[in-house]
């Protein structure tokens, strides 16, 4: 499952580097973009540094780049609709808890729309997250960790920062929880089953109505 990643080991050069690019990268800039930038600019953001995780990605090196079109195979059908059961499941419980107005609103008023989400959010947004939350934080950082289970909990835990403009509670347990799917289906089978899952995650949630905390123009800062 992991040997293809390098993890911690004694004596190991270079970790104080590592560690400042890492909060830079995963902790500075989110609470950065949280506090200063303009909602409106997310997609700018995201395109920018998805262009800088690759570039950095590329300056690593000994990466095989083979590995972003591994894994298309046998997908897990009975994981993928057990995983897609319960991001269902916990949209519908969430919304008719906190906001049952918004329940399948969008996609009952405006139903093709919801199909150019459905086309493009796994191309423009999931693809590029998990370029830099996965892969990315796999092969460059994780030698910033012990092994997988510790280096899972830290991809979970900065993928739910990363998130932190939203400023909504929802929006961290969910992305927290998300980002631990995806680290493990990641590491277990790859890079496309990770965009996969994630790709199926945001449709749904988007689908149920939880548009209305993940929605950039709805975002509303505490101060």
């Amino acid at each position: 499952m992991t040997q293809r990643f390098t993890w911690a080991a004694p004596g190991q050069q270079g970790r104080g580097r590592l560690i400042a690019e890492f909060v830079t990268l995963f902790v500075a800039v989110p609470v950065a973009i949280a506090v200063f930038m303009p909602p409106s600019l997310l997609f700018e953001s995201l395109a920018f540094f998805s262009l800088a995780g690759l570039a950095l990605l590329w300056y690593t090196g000994n990466f095989n780049w083979r590995e972003l079109f591994r894994g298309w195979g046998p997908f897990d059908w009975r994981m993928i609709a057990a995983f897609a059961a319960i991001t269902f499941a916990a949209s519908v419980v969430v919304l008719y808890l906190t906001a049952p107005e918004a329940m399948f609103r969008f996609l009952r008023t405006n139903w093709r729309f919801m199909l150019v989400i459905w086309v493009f959010y796994p191309i423009l947004s999931a693809l590029p997250q998990e370029l830099i939350f996965r892969v990315l934080f796999f092969h460059r950082f994780g030698r910033l960790f012990s092994g997988p289970k510790q280096a899972v909990l830290a991809n979970a835990a900065i993928f739910s920062l990363a998130h932190l403009m939203y400023w909504s509670w929802i929006v961290a347990i969910f992305t927290f929880a998300g980002g631990l799917a995806f680290a493990v289906g990641y590491l277990r089978r790859g890079f496309p089953y990770a965009w996969f899952l994630h790709a199926i995650a945001g449709n749904i949630l988007f689908a149920v109505g939880m548009g209305v905390y993940f929605y950039s123009g709805a975002v509303q800062r505490p101060f």
